[in-house]
């Protein structure tokens, strides 16, 4: 995303007149969430800046900097002492997604490790992640989805990690899948992995026509 995210982080990017991750806490806050966990690492001062406490969208954010960036499955061990006992939602702060986060309900409360949101497979990633099937993430099959950035995780899925440890997260997911332990929905709504400037602008343009500048 440079030159964008020399001076702003990729969260904070704007499209349709707000940024990526107000959308997402907008969304979250409509959603009945209440405590919001953010991680970050670059830049992440000008975050905190401009959410604050969350208050203004009825949230309480609390925050978890990196010094050093940890990719996802190391920033969520680190943020594990705010997030709790209990499963939690992750959304990835530089994707757009009108995604109605309350029908995760019932995923909070699920057996299973992880539950994850899979989306058509984008042009610039048409081999996808993982197989889908009936609800289910398996090791092979016929169907391959494109992992959205949403999903819901119990804390034990980490328990391998150490604290401070850089760990990314695919490799996790495919060793509980391997064993059957990942559950998940198909999302066919709208949906950008806002990766290039390119993409960001091409988004940008879609919502300021559709009505949705704010």
């Amino acid at each position: 995303m440079r030159p964008l995210t020399d001076h702003i982080p990729k969260p904070l990017l704007v499209v349709g007149g707000k940024s990526l991750i107000v959308w997402h806490l907008e969304r979250l806050a409509a959603a009945g969430f209440s405590e919001v966990v953010i991680n970050h690492a670059h830049l992440g001062g000008l975050i905190e800046a401009a959410l604050g406490d969350g208050s203004r969208w009825g949230l309480s954010i609390q925050y978890s900097p990196e010094e050093v960036a940890l990719e996802t499955a190391g920033g969520i061990v680190q943020a594990l002492p705010l997030l709790g006992d209990s499963p939690f939602v992750v959304v990835n702060g530089d994707i757009y997604l009108e995604f109605d986060f309350s029908s995760l309900a019932h995923a909070l409360h699920h057996p299973n490790l992880a539950h994850l949101i899979m989306v058509n497979n984008p042009a610039q990633h048409a081999e996808g992640d993982f197989f889908f099937n009936e609800g289910q993430l398996l090791p092979t099959g016929a169907r391959k989805l494109t992992f959205s950035g949403v999903g819901v995780y119990h804390p034990k899925l980490f328990k391998d990690i150490l604290l401070g440890q850089a760990a990314k997260l695919a490799p996790i997911l495919r060793a509980v899948i391997d064993r059957h332990l990942v559950s998940a929905e198909y999302y066919a709504g709208k949906w950008h992995d806002v990766g290039t400037p390119e993409r960001l602008a091409d988004l940008d343009q879609q919502l300021s026509a559709a009505g949705y500048l704010c």
